[in-house]
């Protein structure tokens, strides 16, 4: 069973309306635009399984590359607002779904997109969750990563680590509610140790205020030899 907390699901639901405050923070403004660009560019003639949508933001700027789409998010709340969205000449489609079994989710697809998911996932879970989601990756199939660095004074501050090395944050509301959230902080050695076996070609950028990677999955560790 998946290490995955029911409150943070219903952080994300009741966090709908005001999910993308986040973005309009003046210090992160330069980094925003430069993985905007890189988003948008990097899916071109790409069939993209995106996980955790949210409200579809970064959805709407993988679309103006991509050749299709298929975006999934547990929460009706946020997909709602997702649909409201134009994504120009990409199919896009919104499935329910949870991230850790893709329940309703069929065909293979060339590319898989995570944004600010990763470090919501516990790193005991992360090899079962990438199983899952690279089962439904064609092998040579492109794997996109973009989440937070942690930066003093402009992140929420960590309120604790658990003995699995996990750290959560506490966050609040605008209605006033507290909420405790996983948001683990990797750096390129542990990323790439994490997909040992699964991808090659990796490129893990790091900008100011958040990270990202790149690599090609290259099959399902029980599927290549071992010779």
């Amino acid at each position: 069973m998946f290490e995955r907390r029911d409150d943070m699901v219903q952080y994300y639901a009741r966090r709908a309306t005001e999910f993308e405050r986040i973005y309009s923070k003046p210090e992160r403004q330069d980094d925003l635009r430069r993985l905007e660009s890189m988003l948008s560019e990097c899916f071109t003639d790409l069939d993209v399984l995106e996980i955790a949508c949210g409200t579809g933001y970064w959805t709407q700027i993988a679309a103006l590359s991509a050749r299709s789409i298929v975006a999934v998010d547990c929460n009706d709340e946020v997909l709602d607002i997702a649909r409201r969205r134009d994504f120009g000449r990409c199919p896009t489609d919104f499935i329910k779904s949870d991230a850790y079994t893709l329940e309703g989710v069929s065909g293979e697809f060339s590319a898989g997109l995570m944004a600010f998911w990763w470090s919501h996932v516990a790193q005991i879970d992360l090899p079962r969750f990438l199983r899952v989601l690279h089962g439904k990756l064609a092998v040579g199939a492109t794997v996109f990563v973009l989440d937070n660095r942690y930066v003093k004074g402009s992140n929420t501050r960590v309120s604790r680590t658990d003995g699995d090395g996990n750290t959560y944050q506490v966050r609040r509301l605008s209605d006033g509610s507290e909420h405790e959230v996983l948001k683990n902080f990797p750096n390129a050695a542990t990323f790439a140790k994490t997909i040992d076996g699964y991808g090659s070609n990796l490129e893990f950028t790091e900008l100011p205020y958040y990270w990202v990677a790149r690599y090609q999955l290259t099959g399902m560790p029980d599927q290549q030899s071992t010779d």
